[in-house]
This record gives C-alpha cells, sequence and structure tokens, in this order.
C-alpha cells in the first residue's frame, strides 16, 4: 500500500546543561511509523515525550541526529532542491492559533499572501474564489475574516482559519500540533469533526498529534503512543485504546476520567522518578513506574513484538511465548486501579 509518509528509525539528540557539565538527552529515540493517503494517525503521549520534536524534523525545523523521513517515497531532504513544493504539500497547525498570525496584520492578508507566494492564482477573482472555497470547507465565510485582525476572533473561529489557509496550497500532509488543547471543550469536536471531513472530501492525511486520547480515539485510523522518544504501542487505535498492551498504554487509559461518581479514582499516585531520570534509563524507560517491571526491564531495552491483530508493543513481556499470561497480569494489574 502506497504510504504518503514513512519514518524509518528516527533519532533526535540534544545536549542540554553548561559547557562544563553537558548531558546528551535522546529526545526521539529509534522511532518509526508510516502514514498512509486519506489517513489519520495520532501520535500521542504525555507532555515531554517527543511527539512534537518528531513533527518539528519532519516539518524541517529540526535536523534528526540519525533516521530516514520519506515523502511520497523519496527521502525528504532531496525534496530541499525543491523546498516550495514540500512546503506545498506538508502543511502544519499549531497549538496556538493567535501565535500563527502576526497581530499586526489583518488575516485576511495572510490568505492573499499564501495564494501569491504559492502561485496558486493571479488574478484577483481567482484569487479570492481559492480563499473562499476553503474558508468555506472550515464552516466560515469570506466576509468574516475580511479586514478583521486576529484579536477579533475566538480561538475556535481562528483555528479554524488556521486550518483553512493551510489548506490553500491543496497539502497532501497536514502537522497538527495539539490543535485542539487551547479550544474551548465545545468547540473541539467542531474542529477533529473537520479533519475527518477534510480526510474524506480531499483525501487529506493527517499527523494529529495530541495528548488527549479521547479526541485521539475519536478521530484516528491507527495511533501510536510515544514514552520518552520512544513509541512503546501502535496499532489500530480501537485495539490500543479498548485493549491496550503495554502498562505505559493501561495506565495513560486509566487515568481518563469517566462520568460516574461510583467509579472514583482510589489508588495514591506517588513519583518515583523524574522526566531526567527516565531519558537517561538504559532499558525500558517505564521500568520505574511500572508496577510488573523486572531487572530485566531496567536495564535492557524492550523489542518491538508485533502481534497478530497488527498492534505492535515495545515490552519483555510480550517477548516471552505466553503472550496470553502477560495480557491476563496486566489486566488485573489495572482492574487494582480502581
Amino acid at each position: 500500500m502506497d504510504k504518503t509518509l514513512e519514518v524509518k528509525n528516527l533519532t533526535k539528540i540534544f545536549s542540554v546543561g553548561s559547557i562544563f557539565s553537558r548531558t546528551k538527552i535522546t529526545a526521539v529515540d529509534n522511532v518509526s511509523f508510516h502514514i498512509r493517503p486519506a489517513e489519520i494517525f495520532a501520535l500521542a503521549g504525555e507532555s515531554g515525550c517527543g511527539k512534537t520534536t518528531t513533527a518539528k524534523i519532519i516539518l524541517g525545523f529540526e535536523e534528526p541526529t540519525s533516521g530516514e523521513i520519506l515523502f511520497k517515497g523519496k527521502p525528504i531532504w532531496t525534496w530541499r532542491r525543491k523546498p516550495r513544493q514540500y512546503m506545498k504539500d506538508v502543511q502544519a497547525v499549531f497549538q496556538n492559533p493567535f501565535e500563527t498570525f502576526n497581530p499586526l496584520k489583518t488575516v485576511d492578508e495572510f490568505f492573499y499572501e499564501t495564494v501569491r507566494n504559492y502561485g496558486i492564482a493571479e488574478h484577483k477573482n481567482d484569487v479570492e474564489a481559492v480563499i473562499r472555497a476553503r474558508l468555506e470547507a472550515v464552516g466560515l465565510s469570506f466576509e468574516e475574516i475580511r479586514g478583521r485582525y486576529p484579536s477579533e476572533f475566538s480561538g475556535g473561529q481562528l483555528q479554524r482559519a488556521s486550518i483553512a489557509r493551510a489548506l490553500l496550497t491543496n497539502p497532501c500532509l497536514l502537522v497538527a500540533d495539539e490543535p485542539v488543547s487551547m479550544v474551548d471543550a465545545s468547540l473541539r469536536m467542531s474542529i477533529v469533526n473537520l479533519f475527518k471531513k477534510l480526510k474524506d472530501e480531499f483525501g487529506l492525511s493527517v499527523l494529529y498529534i495530541t495528548h488527549d486520547l479521547a479526541t485521539a480515539y475519536y478521530v484516528s485510523d491507527r495511533i501510536a503512543i510515544m514514552l520518552r522518544g520512544n513509541i512503546i504501542e501502535m496499532g489500530p487505535v480501537d485495539l490500543v485504546l479498548t485493549k491496550p498492551r503495554h502498562p505505559y498504554t493501561r495506565l495513560l487509559r486509566e487515568s481518563v476520567p469517566e462520568p460516574d461518581p461510583q467509579k472514583k479514582w482510589v489508588q495514591k499516585i506517588t513519583v518515583t522518578t523524574t522526566e531526567h531520570e527516565e531519558y537517561l534509563r538504559k532499558g525500558c524507560k517505564f521500568a520505574g513506574r511500572c508496577p510488573m517491571a523486572t531487572n530485566r526491564c531496567k536495564t535492557e531495552v524492550p523489542k518491538e513484538c508485533f502481534l497478530e491483530d497488527g498492534v505492535m508493543v515495545k515490552c519483555h513481556l510480550y517477548e516471552q511465548e505466553d503472550v496470553m499470561q502477560a495480557e491476563i497480569i496486566g489486566s488485573q494489574q489495572a482492574s487494582k486501579k480502581r
């Protein structure tokens, strides 16, 4: 099957600290995944897990330490000879729409500039026709944005305008980094529904980056769960989030509150390791918090295990022959959290 984007063994290492005492942090650690045409692929995990760094490398804002990214079957480094074409095919929507637009310029100016810069249309009537079509696709009209500054819009309206601006170039891939985290809860579903609509009507592929498992479950076709730079579980979203295999994925899912007063969280939560310590851990990054960890987990990096139902899980439990027993133990551990 064709792949719009393929990430192979991507690694990004940062040096942090003073000149005399520097530590290397592997922000993205040997990450691999792909996105198919007309597919919404979610990259999910807690803050600091490497989601945004991965997106920045795909968009060309960061250089990888090692690994390869293929877009339409070609390494993205070869697209540097045609950077405008790559930027036209791969567009981004960021977390805060108020940082996307210059507050001193009207929003419609950004639309006109985008159309002119990419040579999408030349005559004024054609330019306005393109802008109107993209605004209508996100539920806005040209009259709503004409002559208005970013501060005159609500967060939801401005985020929709940001998506419309990204669609002007008719991209193949949209990189959406936490696109609903700063939008009112009442508007979140309208924006994620918009991604579904764009996928169905325009054949758009979306890399949906989020820490919100609820919207990821609703909008995505497949999902990858990241922890400290590693993808620890990946597969069809309904299997990964309704039948999680990795202990960390189970913890994430159990952390989502349920609207039921009878199901209260009773377990006392203690943090035994810091984020810095987890990044520097030699074995499984989750070993310091995992109730099922063994000495092997603390010293040896788990292998990727591909299960029969299409789910990949990176956990020593699934390297053993008795996978069923591992799942039973995990289910028992998860039930104790309630």
